[in-house]
C-alpha cells in the first residue's frame, strides 16, 4: 500500500486518526502497531512473517541486554548481541544478496564449464530499513543508552510503525525511546500540525516526481547507439530531480504521518542541493542513514582517530556499506565508492570546509552539484555498461538532439515542472518548507499551509483519483 494511493488515503488513514482519536489514552501504541502491520500485509504478503520473526527475536535479546555490573553477565550480554546483530545481517545477507551472490558465483562458474544455480528470492518490502532499526534497539540497550522495552506492543511500535517502516526516516532507538510510553493528550493539535506536512510530500511526490518519471525513463532506456549529449544531460538531470522530490516527499508524508499519530520522527533532508561541498551533501542527504552508518559502523571502527589513513580506510568502508545498502548491484557499489572517493580528495586537499568567498562558494556549489549529478547516472543505470556509456555523452558535445521516442515524452507540462523542480538547486541552504509548515507559527507559514491545504492537495488528490502515480523509488530498497 502506498501513501500515494487511493486506498490509503481515502480509506486507511480516516480509519487510523479516527481509531487514535477515539482510543484511550493508554491504547495508541495498540492502534499504531496493528493499523502498521496490516498495512505492511497488504504489500509484502507471506513475508510479513519475517518481519514477525525479527520483532520476537529482538524483543527478546533486548531484555537480555540491559547492563549488569558483574562480570559474568557481562559476558553473557556481549555474546548476546553478537549473536542477535549477526542474525539480524544475515536475515539481510539472505533476502537481499544472495541472489546477487549467486549471480556472480554462476558467472564465473560458467567460464570452466559450470552450471551453478543462481537463487531467487523475493525481497521483503523494507527490510533494509527494518534490519537498521533492530540493530539500532539492540546496541542502543546493550550501550545502557536506553532501556529495553517491557511492553511487547510499544516494541512492535516502534519498529512496525508504518509512516517509517518501508521507507525511512532511519530512527535509531534513542531518537523516539522516550516517545514510546508518553500518553499525548493534544491529539487535534499534533493532526493539525502533521497534516500540511503530509500534504506537502505527497504534492511533491505526485505533481513533481511523478510528472518527470516518463521522461527520465525514455533517457535512460535509450540504446547507447541513440543517446546523445541532449538525452544524456536531461536524463541525468531529470533524475536527480526526480529523486529528491521522490525521496524528500516521502521523509515529508512519514515526518507529518507520525506527528499525526503523536511522534516526533527525524529529518531526513535539508536542502542538500545547496550544498558547497559532498561532505557537506552527505550531512544533508538522507540524514537519518548517514546519522546511522556514523554511530554503529563509523565512530566503532575508530572515525577519525587514529590518523588520516585509518580515517580514509573508514570512510570507503562506510560508503561500500552505503552503496550496497541500497540494492544488490555493481552500479550501487560503485555509486557508493565514487562519493567515499570524493570524501577522501575533499579530506586529504582540505575542501571539505566551505570557502568563505562568494565567489569560490558559487563555485564548489555548481561542482558538487555536477558531481552529484554524475553519481547519480550510476544510481539509476540498469547495469555499468549503460552508466558509463551515458556518462560519455555527458562529456562529449554534440549537435544530435532528442530521439523520436524521448522528444513525445518531453511535453510542455514536464519541461515546466523540471524548471520548477531546479529552483531547489538555486535555494538557501537553510531550514527547509517541511520543518517551516510544521512548526513555524507564522503569517508567512499560515499562507503557505493553505496554499498547500489547498492548491497543492487538490491537485494531487485529482491526480491520485485518476491514478497518476507510482510507487516510490526507495521502495525497492
Amino acid at each position: 500500500m502506498s501513501f500515494a494511493s487511493p486506498l490509503f488515503l481515502w480509506y486507511f488513514l480516516p480509519a487510523v486518526l479516527a481509531a487514535v482519536l477515539i482510543a484511550p489514552r493508554t491504547g495508541r501504541n495498540a492502534v499504531v502497531a496493528v493499523a502498521s502491520l496490516l498495512f505492511y500485509a497488504s504489500g509484502a504478503g507471506g513475508t510479513t512473517l519475517l518481519l514477525l520473526a525479527c520483532i520476537v527475536v529482538n524483543y527478546f535479546a533486548g531484555l537480555r541486554l540491559e547492563p549488569v555490573e558483574w562480570g559474568f553477565e557481562r559476558t553473557r550480554r556481549r555474546w548476546v548481541l553478537i549473536g542477535t546483530v549477526s542474525f539480524n545481517l544475515a536475515i539481510l545477507a539472505v533476502w537481499k544478496y544472495a541472489g546477487f551472490a549467486t549471480e556472480q558465483l554462476a558467472v564465473l562458474s560458467s567460464w570452466f564449464g559450470g552450471d551453478f544455480p543462481v537463487l531467487e528470492l523475493a525481497l521483503p518490502i523494507g527490510i533494509s530499513f527494518y534490519t537498521f532499526h533492530h540493530i539500532s534497539y539492540v546496541v542502543d540497550i546493550y550501550r545502557g543508552e536506553r532501556p529495553a522495552l517491557r511492553n511487547p506492543v510499544s516494541f512492535v511500535t516502534y519498529i512496525a510503525m508504518f509512516p517509517q517502516l518501508v521507507a525511512g526516516p532511519i530512527v535509531r532507538y534513542r531518537e523516539i525511546a522516550d516517545q514510546l510510553p508518553q500518553q499525548r493528550t493534544h491529539r487535534l493539535d499534533d493532526i493539525a500540525a502533521g497534516f500540511p506536512r503530509f500534504a506537502w510530500g505527497l504534492t511533491k511526490k505526485v505533481v513533481i516526481a511523478d510528472t518527470l518519471a516518463p521522461m527520465v525513463d525514455a533517457c535512460f532506456a535509450t540504446p547507447d547507439e541513440d543517446m546523445t549529449f541532449a538525452i544524456a544531460w536531461l536524463g541525468a538531470i531529470g533524475y536527480a530531480m526526480q529523486l529528491y522530490f521522490d525521496f524528500s516527499g516521502y521523509s515529508d508524508m512519514a515526518i507529518g504521518l507520525g506527528r499525526m499519530l503523536g511522534f516526533r520522527l527525524p529529518e531526513n533532508f535539508a536542502r542538500p542541493y545547496s550544498s558547497v561541498t559532498v561532505t557537506e551533501f552527505w550531512r544533508r542527504w538522507h540524514m537519518s542513514l548517514s546519522r546511522w552508518f556514523r554511530d554503529y559502523v563509523y565512530i566503532p571502527l575508530g572515525g577519525n582517530r587514529g590518523g588520516q589513513a585509518r580515517t580514509y580506510r573508514n570512510l570507503a568502508i562506510i560508503f561500500v556499506l552505503t552503496g550496497f545498502w541500497h540494492g544488490a548491484a555493481w552500479t550501487y557499489l560503485v555509486w557508493g565508492l565514487f562519493h567515499g572517493l570524493l570524501l577522501v580528495v575533499e579530506r586529504a586537499f582540505g575542501w571539505a570546509h566551505a570557502p568563505t568567498d562568494r565567489r569560490a562558494r558559487l563555485a564548489r556549489r555548481a561542482l558538487t552539484m555536477l558531481l552529484v549529478v554524475i553519481g547519480w547516472v550510476f544510481f539509476r543505470a540498469p547495469d555499468l555498461s549503460s552508466a558509463f556509456a551515458m556518462l560519455g555523452h555527458m562529456l562529449v558535445p554534440d549537435l544530435d538532439g532528442l530521439t523520436d521516442i524521448v522528444a513525445a515524452s518531453v511535453t510542455n507540462q514536464r519541461v515546466v515542472f523540471l524548471l520548477l523542480a531546479l529552483v531547489v538547486v538555486f535555494l538557501p541552504a537553510n531550514a527547509g518548507t517541511g520543518p517551516f509548515l510544521e512548526s513555524v507559527r507564522t503569517r508567512q507559514a499560515y499562507a503557505l499551509r493553505i496554499a498547500v491545504l489547498t492548491a497543492g492537495l487538490g491537485y494531487s488528490g485529482l491526480l491520485v483519483a485518476t491514478g497518476s502515480f507510482s510507487p516510490f523509488l526507495y521502495y525497492q530498497f
